[in-house]
Parts: C-alpha cells; sequence; structure tokens
C-alpha cells in the first residue's frame, strides 16, 4: 500500500509540474516585433522574401530581376546548391541585398539531389540511403541526430561566408529545423551566438507551444508568414495575391515567393513535381514584379520592410 501510495504522490507531482511547464510556456509573451521596430500599432509591414536562391541558375535570375524592381524585399539561400557561386557574385558586388540563408537538411526533387556541407563519413544521419539528403523534413528530423545537424548549419553559415556572403538572418528550407524542439533550439542558439534573426511567425505557436518559452520575450517574432499553397488554383492565382494584400493586417508579415522562369532548367529540377515547380514559380515572378503588385502595396499602405533592418535589434545595447 505505501509503495502504491508513493508512487501515486510522485505521478501527481509530476502532473503537476508539467503542467507548470506548460503553463510557463504559454505565460510567456513576445513583445510586438513591429513596436520594437519604432512603428506605430497600425502600420502593416511587409518582407516580400524569395525562397530558394543557389538551387538553380533560373531561380538566381528571376530573384535578381525582382530585386531590381524594389518589390521583392528579401531572399535567402540553400548554400550545399551548386549554383551558391552565382549568388555570392551577387551579394559582393550587390552589398546592400537582403539575403539570408535557407538552411538546408533535406533535397525534395525526384532527379535533381544534393548532399550537405559535410560529407556522410562526417554526419552519417544527415544522409538517406542514396547518399543524398532526405526528401522530406519528417523523414529527416526523425533520423537525424542533433549534433550532425548542428555541425551542418555551422558549416553552411562558414560557407556562405567564405564565400563572400554576410546573412541577414536564418531559416530552414521546408521548416525542417522547426519540426522538434531540440533541432529548434539547437537553430535559435547557433543563430544567437551568430547575431543573426531567425525567422519565426507567432502563428506557429499553437502547432509548436515550445516556441515562445525557447524564444523568450525579447525573442524576434513575425506576426504572420503567408504564401501560396497547393490548393490555390493556377488561374486564380493574381485573385489569391490581391486578397492577401488587401486584407493584410497590421504587424509585420513576410511573404514567401518562389521565384524562377517556367524554361528547361526549371522543369528539370522540378520534374513530376507542378507544386512549387517552374510554372507555379513563373506565375510568382510574373505577379511580385508587376505593376498591379506596386499599386496594390501603396492602396494599401503597406511598407516594405527587410529583415536587414530587424536584425539592428540585436546590435541594440
Amino acid at each position: 500500500m505505501r509503495t502504491k501510495l508513493s508512487t501515486f504522490v510522485l505521478a501527481f507531482a509530476l502532473a503537476h509540474l508539467c503542467a507548470g511547464l506548460a503553463s510557463a510556456q504559454a505565460s510567456v509573451e513576445v513583445k510586438s516585433l513591429a513596436a520594437r521596430l519604432g512603428y506605430p500599432a497600425d502600420a502593416k509591414l511587409l518582407i516580400v522574401h524569395a525562397d530558394d536562391l543557389a538551387a538553380a541558375h533560373t531561380i538566381n535570375a528571376a530573384t535578381f530581376k525582382a530585386f531590381e524592381t524594389g518589390l521583392v524585399s528579401s531572399g535567402s539561400v540553400m548554400v550545399p546548391c551548386p549554383w551558391l557561386p552565382e549568388v555570392a557574385a551577387y551579394a559582393r558586388s550587390h552589398p546592400d541585398a537582403d539575403l539570408g540563408l535557407h538552411l538546408t537538411l533535406t533535397s525534395e526533387w525526384k532527379t535533381y539531389r544534393w548532399g550537405g556541407v559535410l560529407s556522410k563519413e562526417r554526419a552519417p544521419t544527415l544522409y538517406a540511403a542514396d547518399g543524398y539528403l532526405y526528401p522530406t523534413e519528417d523523414v529527416a528530423a526523425a533520423h537525424i541526430d542533433v549534433r550532425e545537424a548542428e555541425a551542418e548549419v555551422r558549416a553552411q553559415i562558414e560557407r556562405a561566408r567564405a564565400f563572400g556572403l554576410r546573412p541577414t538572418h536564418l531559416d530552414a528550407h521546408m521548416r525542417t529545423l522547426y519540426t522538434t524542439r531540440p533541432l529548434f533550439e539547437m537553430l535559435l542558439r547557433v543563430a544567437r551566438e551568430e547575431r543573426l534573426p531567425v525567422m519565426v511567425s507567432r502563428e506557429w505557436f499553437g502547432e509548436a507551444p515550445f516556441l515562445p518559452a525557447a524564444l523568450g520575450p525579447d525573442g524576434i517574432v513575425l506576426d504572420r508568414v503567408l504564401g501560396a499553397d497547393p490548393s490555390v488554383r493556377p488561374e486564380r492565382w493574381a485573385e489569391f495575391y490581391t486578397d492577401l494584400i488587401k486584407n493584410l493586417k497590421p504587424g509585420v508579415s513576410e511573404l514567401i515567393v518562389h521565384l524562377a522562369s517556367d524554361d528547361e532548367e526549371m522543369r528539370a529540377v522540378a520534374q513530376d513535381h507542378p507544386d512549387w515547380g517552374a510554372a507555379w514559380r513563373q506565375r510568382d515572378f510574373d505577379f511580385v514584379t508587376g505593376e498591379t503588385f506596386r499599386r496594390l502595396l501603396k492602396e494599401n499602405n503597406v511598407k516594405l520592410i527587410t529583415w536587414r533592418e530587424i536584425g539592428k535589434l540585436l546590435t541594440k545595447p
């Protein structure tokens, strides 16, 4: 009886401890990013962010053109991919370009694949049986060792800097580094050491309740991350983006777009993968570099900002 009672008391105490920890996580209030940047409460701030730089020449070329319009304000680079030198050359000749690192631990295309910066011998858990990175974020997260993932993340940052890139922020390809608490805490620790902000959305707190506690009240958090998904039909592409801008709420939002030409190279890269494929990326490019998009931003009082501006918060005392 005493054993049963002791077990009950222990279980009861553990339950209250867990409840307390959960409550503590939920009670962490992360400060408003717009207010910290010095903007009024009704300001509508937007980062238009081009993903997947370095994955292909056509992606690079479209993104560079988009930067020139002034309508795409930021982008992120996949360091393990073969077109990194082209991005690095652009960055060196455009030192004000807002370029972060799209930390890459997956390789999702059917016939176009890549490995990490570290070899399979140095980081074996990052690699699938075919010798490339895992194709999906859930499978990658289930297999990779956090210490090896950290070594790869640091190697990607080091390679980027060796090529002359000066990253303004970090995010993760296919959100692989946000799938588990250990991976996210590792990402956050590395980012803090590098004094770089990490892309995190306040809207993710519900599905990943560990995020607020890991970030703390002074963590940098966007109010929302937006973008097209496979439910948007091609014929409604312009309508989708038009409604998105017209209904944009105050705060700091990031609109993630995927840019490229619908050409032979991109069709080969995205073989049998229409989602985020060649036609998708052409539609994104056409809209966010067009005059309709420019007019919508002006008419709805949307101000474009960059991660470089956000990163200055980390240099303040």
